[in-house]
């Protein structure tokens, strides 16, 4: 599979704000959120990039990606109808080609020199199939995350064949439903917000969307449900860790990651703990 494309999503009305944010990135440089996700998807390799915006927003979001304005195309999700429906705006742009999509509201550090956009696109590349970017969460974090059920595959650490997909699952549900061999007790694995997908999850979508009663919400979620069960579909764990931006002390958590995976790493520690030692 040949990922030419990226889908990153920021059209959310309680979060279109927060990619717009400043942050000192590894390098040092201060940045927009959004510019250290370009980022993340163009050193992936990605030619073409396709930002879902809300109407209005343009201009603001060009802002925000400052030398990379030259290779996104904007694209507006006319009506507030979910995070499918989002992806779904994008359609157009990905065409029948696989894709890598991206929430606008997480932010990612990898452990290592390879970034987990790469990671991520290098799997689906090896096993020719849609794989979603996962991270054992504990239960408490549930209303926050969509949480796959899969099994292990055998021989491959850290890789999953997915059975069921539930958005927000509460812990009852998810304790009867997506416990997961091997996982620690009261974890589960829940999105990362990064995901390699098909053009068979955009069919779904448009099914969905086509079907959606009024102002009824599409949920990814419940089409990468459907995917399961019409084609191969993965979950991985990727070296790195996803910060979500858009919770409390979510931007402060980001940028302190960010700052402790950097040359400057000595420093921070320092200056943390002067400032414990002042409190």
């Amino acid at each position: 599979m040949k990922i030419r494309k990226a889908v990153i999503t920021v059209a959310g009305r309680d979060q279109r704000q927060l990619p717009l944010q400043t942050l000192v990135d590894r390098d040092g440089q201060t940045k927009s959120a959004l510019t250290i996700l370009l980022e993340e998807v163009i050193h992936a390799g990605v030619e073409e990039i396709g930002v879902v915006i809300c109407p209005g927003d343009e201009s603001a979001f060009a802002a925000a990606a400052g030398p990379h304005r030259n290779r996104i195309r904007f694209i507006e999700q006319t009506q507030p109808l979910g995070y499918g429906h989002a992806v779904s705006s994008a359609h157009p742009f990905t065409g029948n080609e696989p894709f890598l999509l991206l929430v606008g509201d997480h932010l990612y550090v990898a452990k290592g020199q390879k970034s987990c956009a790469r990671q991520l696109i290098e799997i689906a590349n090896t096993e020719a199939s849609a794989v979603s970017a996962v991270q054992a969460t504990h239960e408490s974090k549930l209303p926050y995350y969509g949480t796959v059920g899969a099994r292990r595959v055998q021989g491959k650490s850290g890789l999953y064949q997915v059975d069921e997909v539930i958005e927000k699952p509460t812990p009852t549900v998810a304790e009867q439903k997506l416990i997961v061999p091997g996982l620690r007790a009261g974890f589960y694995l829940c999105f990362f917000g990064m995901h390699v997908l098909t053009a068979t999850v955009m069919d779904v979508l448009a099914e969905m969307v086509r079907d959606a009663k009024g102002d009824e919400r599409v949920h990814l979620t419940n089409a990468l449900a459907k995917t399961a069960a019409r084609e191969r579909y993965l979950a991985c764990e990727l070296q790195g860790r996803r910060y979500d931006i858009g919770v409390k002390y979510g931007l402060l958590t980001a940028q302190l990651a960010l700052a402790l995976s950097s040359p400057d790493r000595d420093e921070v520690l320092t200056h943390l703990v002067e400032l414990l030692a002042q409190t």
